[in-house]
């Protein structure tokens, strides 16, 4: 069953100089011809997707954050799912990603990410006072280099070691979700059948990407990411652990 895999075929370009505006919207909202606009700009990015898996997927999700252009039309989204999960006597809850992409024309645009961490703030605050942690999985080092931008720490981080609760946390997650498909070793995901891999123009790495220290480490901790590997992630969403930007959206501000 697919409702796992996470992307980002967007991120550091030149800024788009159309006007777009993101709103989130529930999964049960959304009209067939929102369904089908969102499938054809993924089956742009990833092989091996279908109109029917995709919809099996983005049914598992709860909301989703649409980037649209002046004219209505979908530029970009990012599906997401929240849940609560047992953890050790405590309940907390889960942002598990889900399909997150921006149209080519409009890479470099920081208005769907900016949308995304103000409702995981608005999720926040209905949650408190329960801990909320973003459950996230890399197939690209796009996708994971957002971690960064947002977060102070998370894990894995190129930087140092994750705590021994948070790999423990991470694990019991990622086998809550994906049983035997998840190498707890590796910390990877590896499907018998791919799940949507990267297109081929998205998998080649920029050779300034090449030099930055977090992307090193995607390649040398997700080797099979070409082939639709995925690094399993995991960020506590709290203030004091946000990057200043993100955290008064984060706030609300």
């Amino acid at each position: 069953m697919r409702g796992h895999r996470a992307g980002l075929c967007s991120l550091i370009a030149v800024p788009s100089s159309v006007e777009l505006n993101a709103d989130v919207v529930a999964i049960g909202a959304l009209v067939d011809s929102e369904i089908a606009a969102m499938h054809a700009l993924y089956a742009s990015c990833y092989a091996d997707t279908t109109a029917a898996a995709f919809e099996r997927d983005l049914k598992d999700k709860t909301s989703v954050v649409l980037l649209r252009d002046a004219a209505g039309v979908i530029q970009g989204f990012s599906s997401l799912k929240t849940y609560w999960s047992q953890w050790r006597g405590e309940r907390i809850r889960v942002i598990f990603s889900g399909d997150t992409l921006i149209a080519p024309d409009h890479w470099g645009s920081q208005r769907l990410a900016l949308a995304w961490i103000r409702h995981a703030g608005q999720i926040q605050r209905e949650a408190a006072p329960a801990r909320v942690v973003w459950f996230l999985i890399c197939k690209g080092h796009r996708t994971y280099r957002y971690l960064r931008a947002f977060a102070l720490d998370y894990a894995p981080h190129c930087g140092r070691p994750a705590s021994a609760a948070t790999q423990a946390l991470m694990q019991y997650l990622a086998t809550e979700r994906f049983g035997s498909d998840y190498d707890a070793e590796a910390g990877v995901l590896r499907f018998a059948v791919p799940q949507g891999r990267l297109a081929p123009e998205l998998v080649a790495i920029p050779p300034a990407h090449l030099r930055m220290p977090e992307v090193e480490f995607f390649l040398r901790s997700n080797p099979g990411y070409a082939r639709g590997d995925e690094l399993v992630c995991l960020c506590e969403l709290k203030q004091d652990n946000l990057r200043p930007l993100a955290r008064r959206v984060f706030a609300g501000e």
